[in-house]
């Protein structure tokens, strides 16, 4: 698969939710990067989807990523989001990684999108099941991806113009 661009890519942002995050291994990390993705694909004019499982019994999405989000998010009861795209290739972050993120990512790949999952902004509660997820989206032709490769990508080069204020979001 060729590199992210920002003008071919959507950000989906599944289940960072007010009651699931403290189950979560490593959620302050999943956060942290999620919350860089979400600032980074905004900037870059990135369509940026949030979704949200059973908002009702789990909460709306944490604070620290709500407060970015330029759209409300899409409530759901199905595991696998159900949504229409406006761009080819999803990255996708979010929780659980052996749930909803798997679930939703591999009807995406059904649908024909390009997808890619980034490493270090998905998470679960037990960690064997983050990893499993992620080694069955790569069987199942997604890419691995981490943070930084996303927003390096969607930059293209150092001359593009919002390269000072998106790199500072990563040190």
């Amino acid at each position: 698969m060729p590199a992210l661009t920002a003008e071919d890519s959507v950000l989906l942002v599944v289940d960072l939710q007010e009651r699931l995050m403290p189950a979560i291994s490593g959620a302050p990390e999943v956060l942290r990067n999620a919350a860089r993705l979400v600032r980074a694909a905004t900037r870059l004019e990135v369509p940026v989807i949030t979704t949200e499982q059973d908002p009702t019994k789990l909460g709306p999405t944490v604070g620290e990523v709500a407060d970015l989000l330029p759209a409300p998010a899409v409530g759901k009861s199905t595991f696998a989001a159900e949504l229409e795209l406006p761009r080819p290739r999803a990255v996708v972050c979010g929780c659980e990684a052996h749930v909803c993120v798997l679930q939703t990512v591999l009807a995406l790949r059904a649908q024909g999108h390009a997808v890619v999952v980034v490493a270090d902004a998905v998470g679960s509660r037990a960690p064997e099941n983050r990893d499993a997820a992620i080694a069955r989206m790569h069987d199942h032709g997604v890419d691995v991806v981490t943070t930084e490769m996303v927003v390096f990508e969607w930059l293209g080069a150092s001359t593009n113009p919002a390269f000072r204020e998106v790199q500072a979001l990563i040190k």
